[in-house]
């Protein structure tokens, strides 16, 4: 259900400000959203796993906060990590 740590190298290597960067929002945002769209696929499979649906909550309302942030400190971050993600249609 996690994603690897392979996984979240690449994620924070393409989203990553600059060298060494782990801690942006926009690097966040992007490994809150792998973890999101790995769990929706798990909750196909297993449509009572309710622990789960937890934590998938937590992890949208930890995103939709960090977005805010972002959105409020930067519009053009704002703009192009929506459009790379591919949220809000």
């Amino acid at each position: 259900m996690s994603i690897t740590a392979e996984r979240k190298a690449e994620v924070i290597k393409e989203n990553a400000r600059e060298a060494g960067d782990t801690g942006s929002p926009e690097v966040q945002v992007a490994i809150l959203t792998d973890r999101i769209n790995n769990l929706t696929g798990h909750f196909k499979a297993n449509h009572k796993d309710n622990h789960s649906r937890r934590g998938l909550l937590m992890m949208v309302n930890k995103r939709r906060t960090l977005l805010a942030y972002l959105k409020k400190k930067d519009e053009a971050r704002y703009s192009a990590l929506i459009a790379k993600l591919g949220l809000r249609k």
